[in-house]
């Protein structure tokens, strides 16, 4: 399992990288180990306003229909168009190839109440 330390993460198991005041976010290689094969995903409209733990994607798998909460508020600036036709990309490269969507952020200050790689790696040993 991965846990890239340049990341952060939320209990409901999306991560987000902070790159200037964009942020790219997705769901994590914990997730998509427990969903399994993906098969669909349904990406956030340009321009939405999403706020802070709030549903705004859609990952479908041959186990299970999961929400993708959003890990800040902002506004989605753009989605990862080759989920569309590559939606086993988030299982092949759920940091990188797989992510989700990039916001713009309006509130920097709530990244302080996402968990940091070490934590998130203790938070999901406990979930076993």
């Amino acid at each position: 399992m991965e846990y890239p330390t340049n990341l952060k993460y939320t209990k409901e198991h999306e991560w987000i990288r902070i790159e200037g005041d964009r942020a790219v976010m997705g769901i994590t290689d914990h997730a998509q180990s427990e969903l399994g094969d993906v098969v669909y995903v349904e990406l956030p409209q340009k321009s939405r306003k999403v706020k802070q733990g709030e549903a705004f994607a859609v990952v479908e798998s041959v186990k299970a229909v999961s929400d993708v909460y959003a890990p800040v508020d902002g506004e989605v600036t753009e989605a990862n168009a080759a989920l569309g036709d590559q939606p086993e990309l988030v299982n092949e490269s759920p940091y990188d190839k797989g992510w989700i969507a990039a916001l713009k952020l309006s509130d920097a200050s709530q990244l302080k109440n996402l968990l940091d790689a070490e934590a998130y790696k203790a938070f999901v040993g406990s979930l076993s």
